[in-house]
């Protein structure tokens, strides 16, 4: 199929997969007087990204969701080539979702009608970077956004090209899209500054919105990531959020010092890397702390004391390991726990009123 073309199949919503017949979709919005909220994706939709878009249709009218899985922000060395693409199931939740949108609305007559997602914007490679090949050499050619030094911090010391990545496809979606709000998640909190910076900076005329992280049961934050998890290392990699909480309640208490604050945290990753360290590799996961960071929630430096009118962001990096010894039929996550995967989390010290 022709990139320039829309894909022609029987949805609620419309598929594009170029830019020109999605701008005279935007155009034609704008002449009824109906908004835009954007949700930038991946792909390999879950429970976080659905309740971004339940919050996009409440603010607008029309909600356009992006699946791109975008190529400059994966370093040299990382995991584009496994990272999962699920479009059929991610259609197919899209699809759940308006028709739980459209049940929604029904039931609460004399409401505000809500919004719908009325379009899918997933462009290629050539569509999206069509001067030059995508790179994620640090130093390739190709125009680029970089918004330093909040990119260069947490995350970026180790991923130098992710946010630089982020930010230039995300200008590029904005610029197509133009919409009303943008949505990101909690969960990528590096991410959530960063563009709320870019489009300040660059004055770009769209609301940023940030819906809080979405977790599973025990509390695991959702990631497409985590189905490469599988049983074992899913159960050890909840010690980034054990390890933030336990930060998080040494702060409540009234600690406001980066070592009774991070102390905490490390306690909890170093005593669970000892008790795996001693298990039979038939059994344990071992994993490193790439960063625990207590940081100031507007510029991301370092805190060596948290003012408690201010508060502030703690947030982590873990890398989980390879399962060593996979025992016969254990759940050993897609990619059969060869995978290694990076865990990313983060707690808002809220502060006082």
């Amino acid at each position: 199929m022709a990139s320039g073309l829309q894909i022609r199949q029987m949805h609620s919503f419309q598929v594009f997969r170029d830019v020109p017949p999605l701008r005279q979709f935007r155009r034609q919005k704008l002449l009824e007087n109906r908004t835009i909220g954007l949700v930038p994706t991946m792909g390999a939709l879950h429970e976080g990204h659905l309740s971004l878009i339940r919050q996009a249709a409440q603010d607008n009218t029309d909600v356009v969701v992006s699946i791109y899985v975008n190529p400059t922000q994966f370093g040299v060395n990382e995991d584009l080539s496994s990272y999962p693409r699920t479009w059929d199931a991610d259609v197919q939740k899209l699809e759940e979702l308006n028709n739980e949108l459209s049940a929604a609305e029904s039931a609460a007559s004399g409401q505000p009608s809500r919004g719908r997602i009325t379009a899918i914007l997933a462009p290629t490679s050539k569509v999206m970077y069509p001067t030059l090949p995508p790179t994620s050499d640090p130093n390739g050619h190709g125009s680029f956004v970089t918004i330093t030094p909040l990119a260069t911090k947490l995350e970026g010391a180790s991923r130098p090209v992710f946010f630089r990545g982020v930010a230039t496809v995300c200008t590029k979606l904005f610029n197509i899209v133009t919409p009303d709000r943008v949505y990101f998640g909690q969960k990528d909190i590096q991410q959530c500054v960063i563009i709320k910076r870019m489009v300040k900076d660059f004055h770009i005329g769209t609301e940023v919105k940030i819906g809080p992280t979405v977790r599973e049961s025990d509390g695991l934050a959702m990631s497409s990531r985590n189905v490469y998890l599988g049983a074992r290392r899913r159960a050890v990699g909840l010690v980034l959020y054990r390890a933030l909480k336990a930060a998080e309640d040494a702060f409540k208490s009234g600690k406001v010092s980066r070592s009774d604050i991070l102390g905490a945290a490390n306690r909890v990753t170093q005593d669970v890397l000892s008790e795996q360290q001693a298990l039979p590799p038939s059994e344990r996961v071992l994993y490193e702390v790439d960063y625990i960071s207590l940081a100031d929630p507007e510029s991301l430096d370092e805190l060596d004391v948290v003012d408690p009118s201010k508060g502030a962001i703690l947030s982590g990096a873990v890398k989980m390991f390879p399962i060593e010894d996979p025992k016969s039929g254990e759940d050993c996550g897609l990619g059969s726990g060869a995978v290694p995967v990076r865990l990313i989390d983060n707690l808002i010290l809220d502060p006082s009123t």
